[in-house]
């Protein structure tokens, strides 16, 4: 093999590795959120986890003056509440991620005309991290109140490293780390294509990078 034609390939091996960031609210914002849910009990209980597909839907007031309005995608529980458009995106890239529970929005006074909103959650779950090539805490969680008491767990603190198998992930964009489900993982596609939509308040952080 020349060299030419080694660079070459090692070139389009470069070009066909995906780039990973961990999703999820832009908590840097700040501020007392002018939402919530009006009846919790609609929610599964916390050993759920997930959001059921099941789930009613959910009826939310919007309050400007008790704080801030939701943007594109805020933290609530464990999943997320989103804007018409990022389930457009969402949904429109890797549809068979997600959960989405419609949401009815109340207003103190006069009635909503803004856009619809979601629950999002993202259901799928891949063991898809390559623990020799990456650099972070590997236990087994010993804390008897914990969910996942006995079991593997992930802690990614600030200096570390995730890698991910290819293989592992398939098409998949986005997906929750098996051992880790708190943290979600999106490739550059789905980066891209939040960004391409001018959704705010979204952070993406690379995964790569200590």
């Amino acid at each position: 093999m020349n060299d030419e034609r080694a660079v070459s390939i090692a070139k389009r091996s470069r070009a066909r590795k995906r780039r990973y960031y961990e999703m999820g609210p832009d908590y840097s914002v700040g501020g007392r959120p002018g939402y919530w849910l009006e009846d919790e009990s609609i929610l599964p209980p916390y050993e759920v986890f997930r959001l059921p597909a099941s789930t009613a839907p959910a009826s939310f007031v919007f309050d400007k003056s008790k704080g801030s309005l939701p943007y594109d995608l805020e933290p609530y529980y464990g999943w997320w509440l989103i804007s018409d458009r990022t389930k457009a995106v969402l949904e429109g890239l890797d549809p068979e991620a997600f959960v989405f529970v419609p949401c009815h929005v109340r207003v103190p006074q006069g009635s909503y005309h803004g856009p619809d909103y979601w629950l999002c959650d993202v259901v799928r779950v891949l063991d898809a991290l390559d623990e020799s090539q990456s650099r972070l805490i590997i236990r087994i969680e010993d804390n008897p109140r914990s969910l996942d008491f006995g079991k593997k767990v992930y802690l990614a603190l600030p200096g570390s490293k995730r890698v991910f198998t290819e293989a592992a992930i398939g098409k998949a964009h986005i997906f929750r780390m098996a051992h880790a489900e708190a943290d979600v993982i999106c490739d550059q596609d789905m980066k891209d294509a939040c960004k391409a939509a001018g959704l705010k308040r979204i952070r993406f952080k690379d995964v790569s990078k200590p």
